[in-house]
């Protein structure tokens, strides 16, 4: 059981030519903040549901609904190592994203098990991708296009566990040496981390960065969350 609020959903943005249908709002934003659903029946149980988050515009109204999508067996017996997938739809009900992670353990350590999710716009038809590479100490990802070539790196703080500040992954450009955007994890307090397992990320990039990078950025939010946040049941 989720608990509902009463932000206002975006209306239903105009059609805009080469622009997967759905992500057309993206356009009109340069900051997104998805929100996890506060789940009582995970936290008194300590059982692992699945998610449900809000998307929110910068101006604080809802433009996406998000849901994760497959079987108490897996959640429970494979924790934040679990596939899944999270279907992403707007105010109509229309899916407008998918996002698909394979079963594979969570492991810096080990080449054979960094991360990769698909994104699709819609569901169906690949936009691109985000890879976990390799390093020893901080968390990094390339975001790939659709035929796979490098387009943005994704790079995280070396304390990624710490739960007493924001953290930042900041989005790079290919050569590492311009910050255009970023992921934030944001602390949500000592008090109301205890009592919940609900997570709140800010996403910021410029107004006009391409619409599918954007789309990529919301798909590497997810996969940080389950990787790096996620408690086993």
């Amino acid at each position: 059981m989720a608990i509902y609020d009463l932000r206002p959903w975006l209306s239903t943005p105009e059609t805009i030519t080469s622009c997967p249908p759905g992500l057309e709002c993206l356009y009109q934003t340069n900051q997104l903040t998805v929100c996890q659903y506060f789940d009582p029946l995970g936290v008194l149980r300590k059982f692992e549901t699945s998610k449900t988050y809000e998307i929110l515009n910068n101006q604080g109204q809802i433009i996406y609904f998000a849901e994760e999508r497959n079987n108490c067996f897996l959640r429970h017996l494979c924790g934040f190592s679990r596939p899944f997938t999270i279907t992403i739809y707007d105010n109509v009900g229309r899916d407008v994203l998918a996002l698909h992670k394979a079963l594979k353990c969570s492991c810096c350590w080990s080449r054979c098990c960094l991360q990769k999710l698909k994104v699709e716009a819609p569901p169906g038809e690949t936009i691109g991708y985000v890879y976990q590479y390799f390093h020893p100490f901080l968390p990094k990802f390339k975001i790939k296009n659709e035929n796979k070539e490098e387009v943005m790196k994704i790079r995280g703080p070396w304390l990624v566990f710490s739960c007493l500040r924001d953290l930042n992954f900041n989005l790079l450009t290919l050569d590492e040496e311009m910050v255009i955007g970023k992921i934030s994890k944001q602390y949500s307090g000592f008090v109301r981390g205890i009592l919940t397992n609900g997570e709140k990320f800010g996403i910021q990039f410029p107004f006009d960065l391409d619409v599918k990078i954007k789309a990529l950025m919301l798909g590497a939010t997810f996969l940080i969350d389950y990787m790096y946040f996620e408690l086993w049941p």
